[in-house]
């Protein structure tokens, strides 16, 4: 049900008006809006410390009868979006007033942390924000207290890693990310694994994000056990960039799966061994091979590919027979929802927005220091997504091929 906000009154407005009219300052941290915000603020305390003793200032019945009443007031200030403001907070005898509109050791009122938070997700720096602050709302931030706001998300971050998932996913795509992390005194790059997955009713759903810690088959098969320990039970279709020892810690931990090579990725390293000069007459010859209609078709483009271009390019031929099994599962599909299936540009946009928030930083002093600023940038982007338009034919198609596997309702 909808809530439909109180009018203000034409007096207040006029008001209002009249003393905007009187010149001066009205958004900034001295100005008109902020001395009303205060002045809201202190009568909202008065109203909770009304609440709270069961009489209102100036009541006089029952004055001697009473168990508690009030004891002047303290003041405190508290950071807003639009600078720092003293309220004048209501005490009484007995010590057990507990305000609800700035609680007790609050120091900030509530949307602060949001918004200092959104522009920590954006790659802004702590000193950046701090001067952002400062230049916008006239609020002086200090770097610690940033640090132990966006310091605050990291266990909200460890339990979203850690939540419970679907029980199956048609499509999971894989893509890499390499992040700067000091690690021993040295920096170094590391490799952090998004994992982005396709419920059956066609919903976006980033499944985590995993830092690779040891090489190959081993790490896959501790993310893949990672996602059935958190309640995944069957995928159709894998899609990632040709990554080491992937197809095999897929087929341990969901044997049924299907791996499919992201076939941008194959395209993108077949063109590194190319010289500028042959780029786009040799793009173009690859295009029959993952354009054809079946894997008859796709074998015979690659042996004409190899017959144009193999003397002058080898390793070309040899790089897309190495990974043909991983390449060719996406032609078993019809045409209209290939795309969805063979490739991870499902997941660029996502890792655009986290490399926005990640370049500005140069470097990480820890992996926790990069995971909970991708979280952060994750949660900005809102990264749960409509079903593509291809969505409609592809569920008809899994339905059908994955007919005893398909969960019902």
């Amino acid at each position: 049900m909808s809530v439909i906000a109180p009018k203000i009154k034409p007096e207040l407005a006029a008001e209002l008006v009249k003393l905007a009219q009187q010149g001066g300052d009205l958004w900034g941290p001295n100005g008109l809006f902020q001395e009303l915000k205060k002045a809201m603020v202190d009568q909202l305390l008065e109203a909770e410390m009304d609440d709270h003793l069961g009489f209102g200032r100036g009541d006089r019945s029952d004055e001697g009868r009473r168990p508690n009443s009030r004891n002047g007031h303290s003041e405190k200030s508290v950071k807003t979006e639009t600078g720092t403001m003293t309220v004048r907070v209501p005490r009484d005898r007995e010590g057990s007033f507990t305000p609800r509109v700035i609680p007790k050791n609050a120091r900030r009122l509530e949307g602060f942390d949001g918004k200092l938070l959104s522009l920590y997700a954006r790659g802004m720096t702590t000193r950046e924000i701090q001067g952002h602050l400062e230049e916008l709302y006239g609020t002086e931030v200090s770097p610690q207290l940033i640090s132990e706001v966006t310091e605050s998300v990291l266990e909200q971050a460890k339990v979203w890693q850690s939540r419970p998932l679907e029980a199956v996913y048609t499509i999971v795509y894989l893509d890499a990310l390499f992040v700067a992390i000091r690690d021993g005194g040295v920096v170094q790059k590391k490799a952090i694994y998004v994992a982005l997955g396709m419920s059956v009713t066609g919903q976006r759903e980033v499944l985590g994000l995993w830092f690779q810690q040891t090489e190959g088959a081993k790490f896959w098969l501790s993310v893949m056990t990672d996602l059935k320990n958190r309640g995944v039970q069957d995928i159709f279709f894998v899609c990632c960039d040709g990554l080491k020892g992937f197809p095999e810690a897929i087929n341990t931990a969901f044997p049924l799966a299907i791996v499919q090579t992201c076939v941008v990725h194959v395209i993108r390293a077949s063109l590194r061994f190319v010289s500028y000069v042959d780029r786009k007459v040799l793009a173009r010859d690859l295009r029959p091979i993952y354009g054809a209609a079946t894997e008859a078709e796709a074998a015979a483009a690659l042996d004409a590919f190899e017959e144009r271009w193999g003397k002058k390019y080898p390793a070309i031929a040899k790089l897309w027979r190495t990974r043909w099994n991983e390449i060719v599962p996406f032609l078993a599909f019809p045409g209209p929802i290939r795309k969805i299936l063979y490739t991870t540009n499902a997941i660029e946009s996502l890792n655009f927005q986290f490399r926005k928030a990640l370049n500005p930083r140069g470097h990480f002093p820890s992996d926790d220091a990069a995971f909970k600023l991708l979280y952060l940038a994750l949660l900005n982007h809102k990264a749960k997504g409509k079903a593509p338009k291809e969505w409609g034919n592809a569920l008809a198609h899994f339905q059908v091929m994955f007919a005893d596997r398909f969960p019902v309702g």
